[in-house]
């Protein structure tokens, strides 16, 4: 049975429920385990309600290791989990009414089958399972009704914006800057029609490669709200996890050349690497789903992105360094020192090739994050200097996807992967 739930779409709303959460969040982690437990769960059920980036920063808390304090990090990854497995769900009325709205035809012509309930739901929408006249089965994802509003009062909400850029930044980042930013990406997530161009994008980048598989879009069922693929399944991460060393491995190589072919080859970067979007399959390969915020790597910036991938990948300490400093655009200082030996924890996995990721080197880059706002974002000559574009969400990508790998606890040669990639698009 499905959870319904209409979505709180008001500002002031929507942030007396946060605040909500997190004083109960708060107290918890003064009253032992079993407060911990109840809080956890019913954070995740608020969190489900408001949808939006509310549930986003949730579904964050669910894998990402190093953002609950370790003593209350199981009852939260437990709750969490969750929500970032099934959201609550919109009513089936309103969601047939937004399908026929947005396709224009009543849903009997449009799908000669149609499953009222949805089979996965997220922050942004859900999915139903249909058949096309073809005999086709598909997979349609459609927004939920009020999504738009509730997006919009949680981008105009310091503290949700607060929430997720304490995680993913430092707190002194322009407040400007960081707006635009997270408008930006987050706003493209309501346009499924952008969705499906980047979607045929990573399909043409990664065609041929049968480890990679990314499903078809079907136009003539799609808009701006409403996206229409082949249906697709496959194991969840933590399925993946049970699985032989062999094919865990597979798996492993298979995500790092998705996610950095796609940054250093295609100039693209998806930035959002919630363990929901793998679908596992039993031969090593992953299906990957969802496009919505992908964040573009153009020009100057993406030469310089390869060059530090190559320094890397001589093992060139100087050269790394000199690059870093230009992509973050830093100034000299103990910032810099900082960032710089930052970046190149984020890049052991290359320097010190085969590597075994690990929960504790993920949550140490979460705390990373932290020890510069300790130690330099606070003083006024620390020579901090504001993230470059891009940076705010490659931190969401470093933290989730290293959390993602770490489940998977195997040693691969990351750097001999990269290298094959690379050769064959003659970038070295």
């Amino acid at each position: 049975m499905t959870d319904e739930r209409k979505i709180p779409e008001g500002r002031l709303g929507r942030l007396a429920r946060l605040a909500a959460v997190g004083a109960r969040t708060g107290a918890s982690m003064l009253r032992g385990t079993s407060a911990a437990d109840a809080a956890a769960n019913k954070a995740a059920e608020m969190l489900g309600t408001l949808r939006g980036l509310a549930a986003k920063a949730g579904q964050m808390a669910s894998y990402v290791d190093g953002m609950v304090p370790e003593a209350q990090r199981e009852a939260y990854e437990t709750a969490m989990r969750k929500l970032r497995n099934a959201a609550p769900t919109s009513s089936p009325v309103a969601i047939r009414t937004r399908v026929e709205e947005e396709l224009g035809a009543p849903i009997d012509k449009l799908f000669a089958e149609w499953d009222e309930q949805p089979f996965a739901s997220a922050s942004i929408g859900q999915v139903h399972r249909a058949r096309l006249g073809n005999g086709r089965e598909v997979a349609v994802k459609v927004q939920h009704p009020g999504i738009e509003k509730a997006v919009e009062s949680d981008l105009e909400n310091a503290d949700v914006l607060g929430g997720m850029v304490a995680v993913l930044g430092p707190k002194r980042l322009e407040p400007k800057a960081v707006l635009a930013e997270l408008r930006a990406r987050f706003t493209e997530e309501l346009d499924y029609e952008l969705e499906a161009r980047r979607q045929r994008a990573f399909t043409a980048l990664h065609q041929g490669d049968r480890s990679i598989r990314i499903p078809e879009v079907i136009a003539e069922r799609s808009s701006k709200r409403v996206l229409t693929s082949e249906l697709v399944a496959g194991k969840t991460l933590e399925e993946a996890c049970e699985a032989d060393q062999a094919i865990r491995e597979r798996y492993a190589d298979t995500l790092w050349r998705f996610v950095f072919k796609g940054n250093l080859v295609g100039g693209m970067f998806n930035a959002d690497p919630h363990p929901g979007n793998y679908l596992f399959q039993d031969d090593g390969s992953i299906i990957f789903l969802d496009f919505g915020c992908v964040q573009p790597i153009e020009g100057e910036r993406l030469t310089l992105a390869r060059n530090l991938h190559l320094a890397a990948l001589r093992r060139d300490e100087p050269a790394f360094g000199d690059i870093a400093t230009k992509i973050l655009l830093t100034e000299g200082g103990v910032y810099e020192r900082m960032a710089v030996a930052y970046s190149r924890r984020c890049f052991e996995p290359i320097f010190a090739s085969p590597f075994r990721i690990t929960r504790p080197y993920a949550a140490s880059l979460v705390e990373g994050i932290r020890e510069m706002k300790n130690e330099v974002l606070s003083k006024k000559d620390g020579n901090f200097v504001q993230l470059p574009p891009g940076m705010l969400f490659m931190n969401r990508l470093q933290f989730g996807f290293y959390s993602v790998l770490a489940r998977l606890d195997v040693t691969i040669d990351y750097a001999a992967v990269e290298e094959t990639f690379l050769r064959e698009a003659g970038l070295v």
